[in-house]
């Protein structure tokens, strides 16, 4: 069976740059660079994305590009004969699943929350309690928080099963394109409201006391994270759009337009939240309750605030289900290339264990509410702490070893393949700051997750 391929270099970009844009650039960064003064944080955070986020996605593309295949056999296609660097790769496969497990069910929350902004469900002059009210509500009904997740799963599967560019391209194209268009409407929205201004220097001019009152140690760790993060890497969720790409153009440029993307829509969406939160008196947290708790607050004490909640939690809608599509086409590949499956019934097999393998999410708010897997935390903390802690940086430190040491495919056959086509070039005198200094950093990431908090 011939491998499809991108048909276009912006196809590729979009869609990898869609399975980076997700939750954690509106819930997670705007929150973070506020608290940790601001333009200080991310000066930070470009910095890191540059020298750890840029080369780590760089070589799960490489992987990708060179072997034409998922995680899987492309390990087996590079590595040396008797080697068992494809072993990591099943644990790809199996934090994509994870990822999922939890993924679908935010990403219904945000629909959810799209269509009671249409519907009218947020009424002007609701108090607090009445916005959180709603929250709570549908975290204690598994049947709407399941229903929300089985659209979202049926409609991911549904447009990965045309194929990757029928379906994943051409619907992400599409998406992005609202997407990009409907963060600067919101952000420009925000700008326009009065005392924006004020929300606007707290988030992006630097504060150095802010930054020192929490410490400076703890502001560069959280942009290392932060920029760490941001891009899903470690768990072959790039690697397979690798598999798919042309070889005219250098993995470095392909890479800094993927995170340039990604960061837009970070920052865009501190300049969506911060200016409408300090425009009518309210502190941003970070987390589920600042997108389902206080922006709805904000939105249902705003003019018009019906029509720019609706338009917020479509554009969150976008951003999640970008990733879970993306996720979604891996998990395919995945099947067709190690089973030898159709498309269609990979689709139709992974489309029933996900529907499965996501209910323990949706009734750990409610149902299971009492059971705590990881520590005191729920089914939702416990799946995201194995991903995000565990899976991803000990992901990443695996392929950056096999790209950059002798035991695996080597930092020479990774550099040609990283330096092939047009574009920014990666210099060879890179070697030792990827086989030492880079391991050390992703190193320190991973062991500060599994320390308890």
């Amino acid at each position: 069976m011939e491998r499809e391929n991108f048909g276009s270099r912006l196809g590729f970009i979009l869609v990898s740059a869609g399975c980076a844009i997700g939750i954690g650039n509106v819930w997670r960064f705007p929150y973070v660079a506020g608290q940790s003064g601001g333009a200080v944080f991310v000066f930070f955070y470009l910095l890191f994305l540059l020298c750890m986020g840029v080369p780590v996605l760089t070589m799960e593309l490489a992987v990708g590009r060179a072997s034409g295949k998922s995680a899987v056999l492309g390990y087996r296609a590079l590595e040396k004969k008797g080697s068992k660097w494809h072993i990591h790769g099943w644990f790809c496969i199996a934090g994509c699943y994870l990822l999922m497990m939890y993924y679908t069910t935010v990403s219904g929350w945000m629909v959810s929350y799209f269509f009671k902004f249409v519907a009218g469900t947020f009424s002007a002059g609701m108090d607090t309690e009445a916005v959180g009210g709603v929250f709570g509500a549908m975290l204690a009904s598994p049947g709407e928080m399941g229903g929300w997740m089985a659209v979202t799963v049926l409609a991911g599967f549904v447009v990965c099963s045309f194929g990757l560019r029928k379906g994943l391209e051409r619907i992400t194209k599409v998406m992005m394109a609202a997407l990009l268009v409907l963060i600067v409407v919101l952000a420009v929205h925000s700008f326009l409201l009065p005392g924006a201004g004020e929300g606007v220097a707290f988030y992006l001019m630097p504060d150095l006391q802010r930054a020192g009152g929490i410490g400076m140690g703890t502001v560069i760790t959280a942009a290392m994270n932060q920029a760490f993060f941001t891009l899903s890497l470690g768990i072959g969720a790039m690697e397979i759009f690798g598999s798919y790409m042309a070889k005219d153009h250098t993995l470095t440029g392909e890479a800094v337009r993927i995170c340039a993307l990604d960061t837009f829509v970070a920052l865009m969406a501190g300049l969506i939240i911060f200016p409408a939160c300090f425009s009518f008196g309210v502190q941003p947290d970070a987390g589920p309750s600042l997108i389902f708790v206080t922006l709805p607050n904000v939105f249902v004490n705003m003019a018009g605030g019906r029509v720019w909640g609706a338009l917020f939690f479509l554009f969150m809608t976008f951003a999640s289900f970008s990733t879970v599509i993306a996720v979604f086409e891996n998990l395919l590949a995945g099947c067709i290339d190690n089973f030898g499956w159709s498309r269609q019934k990979a689709a139709v097999i992974n489309c029933i264990f996900v529907l499965v393998a996501s209910l323990p999410c949706v009734l750990g708010y409610n149902v299971w509410s009492s059971v705590h897997i990881i520590g005191a935390r729920d089914v939702l903390d416990s799946e995201d702490f194995l991903v995000s802690n565990l899976l991803l940086p000990a992901g990443s430190l695996i392929y950056l070893l096999f790209c950059v040491t002798g035991w695996g495919w080597g930092f020479d056959r990774y550099l040609a393949e990283a330096n092939t086509g047009k574009g920014v070039r990666l210099p060879g005198w890179l070697k030792h700051y990827f086989r030492f200094v880079l391991p050390a950093l992703i190193l320190l990431i991973l062991i500060q997750g599994l320390l308890p908090a």
